[in-house]
This record gives C-alpha cells, sequence and structure tokens, in this order.
C-alpha cells in the first residue's frame, strides 16, 4: 500500500506558543497599569453623574505611576511617584483607601494647601462657599434592578417617587449643581441631614487631595474619618490610581447569564458619555443662589 503523500506535518513548539502567551498577557498587564483599564460602577455614591451599572474607562497616566497604578494592587504601597503631577478640581479619580486594596471612585473638591470644611452639605473652599445652585430634581428610574450589599440601590429614595405624565414612575431627589474656583460644575445629590453634612475646617496637606462622592448622603470619603468607614481626610497622590474619562457601556440590572437578556438590560443613552466635568467659563452665581 502507497503511503499517503503530502508534506510532513510539523511538531507544535508548545515552548514557544507558552512563551507568545505570557508575552501577550505581560503586555495586556503593561497597558492596564501604565495606560487605562475598564472600571465598574458597585455602589451608588457618586450617583447622578455614576450609576450602579456602568462601565467605563479610567487613565492611569494623568497625575504619573506609583504602587497602586500596578494591576491587582501587587506592589507594596509607598508615597514614591514617577512623573508625578496634580488632578484639576472636578477630576473623578480612582483612589484606595489605606485599609482595604480595592479602588472605589470620587471626586477632587480640594488641591494640596486649600482649606475646607462643610457645613450643613455646602464645601467651604478657602474660607469661601463653593456655589451650589438648586437644579431640577434628576430622574432615577424605578424600574432599576441594581442591589448594593443585598438591598435595592435606590431604595432610599422612595418618598421622592412621582409619576411623570407618560405613566413612567421615577425617583426625583433633591439636585444641585455645585461650581468649583476653576469653572468644574457638576450635579450633586443631597436629601438627608446627616453627621457627614457638617466638617470642621481642615487643611491639604502637600502631596494629597481631599475627595467626595457627589452622592453626598451616600458616600464614605474624605469626610468619613472613622477607622474603617471612609478615607480618613485628604488622600495621598501615591494612593489616586487614575482618571474617569468615559462610560463605555450600562446595565441596569435586569440582565441574566442568557446573552439575549443584555440587551433590554442596557441604558443605551449612557454609552460614551463624558466623564469630565463642564468647565463654566462664566463665574458661577452669587450668594443668592447657594444653601
Amino acid at each position: 500500500m502507497e503511503p499517503i503523500s503530502g508534506q510532513p506535518s510539523e511538531r507544535v513548539n508548545w515552548l514557544h506558543e507558552a512563551g507568545g502567551l505570557v508575552a501577550m498577557l505581560l503586555a495586556v498587564l503593561a497597558f492596564h497599569s501604565l495606560i487605562a483599564k475598564p472600571f465598574y460602577i458597585p455602589s451608588g455614591s457618586m450617583m447622578p453623574n455614576l450609576l450602579v451599572g456602568d462601565r467605563l474607562i479610567v487613565s492611569k497616566y494623568p497625575y504619573g505611576w506609583s504602587w497602586v497604578s500596578a494591576s491587582f494592587h501587587v506592589v507594596p504601597r509607598s508615597a514614591r511617584r514617577v512623573m508625578a503631577s496634580t488632578p484639576e478640581y472636578g477630576d473623578i479619580v480612582i483612589v484606595t483607601p489605606p485599609y482595604a486594596n480595592e479602588d472605589w471612585i470620587k471626586r477632587v473638591v480640594a488641591l494640596p494647601g486649600d482649606t475646607i470644611a462643610v457645613r450643613r452639605g455646602q464645601i467651604i473652599l478657602n474660607g469661601s462657599p463653593v456655589p451650589q445652585e438648586v437644579e431640577p430634581p434628576v430622574q432615577l428610574d424605578t424600574d432599576d434592578s441594581q442591589f448594593c450589599d443585598g438591598r435595592p440601590c435606590l431604595e432610599a429614595y422612595e418618598r421622592f417617587r412621582v409619576r411623570l405624565p407618560s405613566g413612567r414612575e421615577v425617583y426625583e431627589p433633591p439636585t444641585w449643581r455645585e461650581t468649583l474656583p476653576n469653572g468644574a460644575s457638576y450635579l450633586v445629590i443631597d436629601h438627608l441631614n446627616q453627621p457627614l453634612d457638617n466638617m470642621d475646617e481642615i487643611a491639604v496637606p502637600s502631596g494629597h487631595v481631599f475627595v467626595m462622592g457627589d452622592n453626598r448622603d451616600h458616600s464614605a470619603d474624605s469626610r468619613e474619618m472613622r477607622p474603617g468607614h471612609g478615607l480618613g481626610g485628604p488622600v495621598p497622590l501615591a494612593d489616586v490610581g487614575g482618571r474617569a474619562e468615559f462610560i463605555t457601556f450600562s446595565l441596569d440590572g435586569s440582565e441574566s447569564w442568557n446573552p439575549l437578556s443584555w440587551w433590554s438590560g442596557l441604558r443605551t443613552e449612557r454609552a460614551w458619555s463624558s466623564l469630565r466635568p463642564v468647565i463654566r467659563t462664566a463665574p458661577p452665581p452669587g450668594p443668592e443662589s447657594t444653601r
């Protein structure tokens, strides 16, 4: 019987293949650590500007690199930074709390050298109240299916439930527009009188920033000084891991493992939304519009 003709099969070089996979993995980790990484919003601390279920991109290079830049926080904590720079007022940044290797997302409201206090929910920056204008309430979908710590993320707003003329039901919590000294302007939600609404004046040390969540009554941030509960004051810039840039897509929690359900769960209007604050070129309104 004649042997089957043809080219002899080449043996797979498994060592070469494994080396290629390792190189690809290292390239992904380097990009994740040095350039940008995806981020998922697991809590409502940044509502109304970020919703639970938002997926976004965080750039890693705007403020330089430090221990927190490395993927999965595999590098020991350190105060050293490479090519360091300082955030601007209003930047949304990811920070790592002093007691856990996890990423939180907050907004920069005070820079190194500033003094900051909070009185009845209003920021006092370098002795001057940060303007807060009353805005039409944001509309949060009552059909949102996201859960936070085992409870519906939006249940705190049940008393703000309203029915629109269309028949759709939404939550409309009290909403304010805050404008920082550089003109960075964004919405905040503030609907409770609670301990974090008041904080004595402190100075932000060199190499630190003061950060807060936009959902002022539901954010553990720099105002929260209790150990293990918040950020315990100003955050070292070495613990700031990057700047939030834009939303890629968002899911409302109604989706399941079935890919066919993903489309119905998409919040299509949120895709590709920029997360950089609006910069006002005109001065914000005077004291009569503040609370």
